[in-house]
């Protein structure tokens, strides 16, 4: 494993060669239109397993939810992949992966692709998924890789088959967007679960391979790696992780669940710093007065891809804040307002007023 390390640091000019040059990244980016979207999952899946697993993949619920999307004007989605899938059945989840694109194409709608997430549970487990914790936030979200594969190098190998395999599979599918190789990649998890002691230690040594063996699948698409908890009040500089999502990312993506002002600043602190197409993967927390109405104009107006996070009320119960964690929101207790999430299951918007914002700014008026 430091074998492997050490040569990939030595035959750094050679990886920043493999990176999109920054006039490569602005020539793809100026041939798409602004992009509006979210992260999206059915409202029936918990999570990504659930949603992809052949016992529970519902393309019907997916296609009905799309068309809500595309009626106000969203032209992408954020979706989450998982090694499991891959290891339980790569046929069967690239046919799967493959039927999804096309109700994506239908609906006028490229996905982003986002291949390991470091986020809530470390221990994932295939078969049938449990049913949420009432009035928690996300209760049954899983990571990928598990706790289980990040600490054992002898299933890098399976790994590094997967990420080669599902990229390689789609590499020249107009269909997809781009790849997202690893979701906060440096997230612990240390309020709500038990993760490895070393985690930082071990994604700080392994995100560079997994660059490496998407880039070795030769993807038309670009790759990125978002950064999320940069202090951009007080900005002291990238931590050495974040310099490796940054430095080896082909386009420039970054959380942001912050006001207006501080949005604002992230967008220019990541364009000085890299001049290269930005896109927020997430956004979209109401009570910390992150809303469609103060964020979404400001992506415009600096051409920004925008993601907010949660599409339709379900399982994940991310409609929910984040301090359901700590205090869950049962015995009738309910939040001041939505932390995530646009609509009901059934159609109906959360607030009518939030859909004419995104119908106004995509132009979608009237729809």
């Amino acid at each position: 494993m430091k074998r492997i390390f050490f040569l990939l640091l030595i035959s750094g000019s050679l990886q920043a060669q493999q990176v999109w040059s920054v006039q490569q990244a602005n020539e793809w980016y100026s041939k798409q239109p602004w992009l509006v979207g979210c992260n999206y999952i059915p409202h029936n899946a918990i999570n990504e397993l659930e949603m992809w697993q052949a016992e529970t993949w519902d393309p019907a619920t997916i296609d009905k939810e799309l068309s809500w999307a595309e009626s106000i004007g969203m032209n992408t989605l954020r979706v989450f992949l998982h090694d499991l899938l891959w290891q339980q059945d790569a046929e069967g989840f690239k046919k799967r992966l493959s039927e999804f694109l096309a109700i994506c194409e239908k609906h006028h709608i490229k996905p982003m692709l986002v291949i390991f997430d470091s986020v809530w549970d470390p221990n994932p487990k295939l078969g049938k998924q449990h049913e949420p914790t009432p009035g928690v936030h996300n209760s049954g979200w899983v990571q990928s890789p598990g706790a289980a594969a990040l600490t054992d190098e002898k299933q890098y190998p399976r790994l590094e088959a997967y990420v080669k395999g599902v990229v390689g599979a789609f590499a020249n599918d107009s269909r997809v967007l781009c790849w997202d190789v690893w979701n906060e990649v440096d997230n612990v998890n240390t309020d709500n679960y038990a993760e490895p002691k070393n985690k930082l230690e071990i994604v700080q040594k392994l995100l560079p391979m997994v660059f490496a063996w998407a880039r070795a699948a030769k993807p038309s698409q670009p790759l990125t790696c978002g950064v999320w908890q940069i202090n951009y009040n007080d900005f002291k500089g990238f931590t050495p992780i974040e310099k490796i999502q940054l430095d080896l990312s082909d386009i420039i993506s970054f959380h942001n669940y912050n006001d207006a002002t501080n949005f604002e600043k992230s967008v220019k602190l990541l364009s000085s710093h890299y001049q290269r197409p930005l896109i927020c993967t997430e956004y979209l927390a109401r009570g910390n007065k992150s809303t469609f109405e103060t964020i979404l104009p400001v992506g415009k107006k600096y051409n920004v891809a925008m993601y907010n996070w949660g599409f339709v009320k379900g399982k994940t119960q991310t409609n929910l804040p984040w301090d359901s964690w700590r205090k869950p929101y049962v015995n009738g207790r309910e939040p001041a307002v939505w932390h995530h999430e646009i609509f009901y299951p059934d159609g109906k918007p959360y607030q009518q007023q939030e859909v004419d914002v995104i119908r106004s700014l995509t132009k979608q008026l009237g729809k």
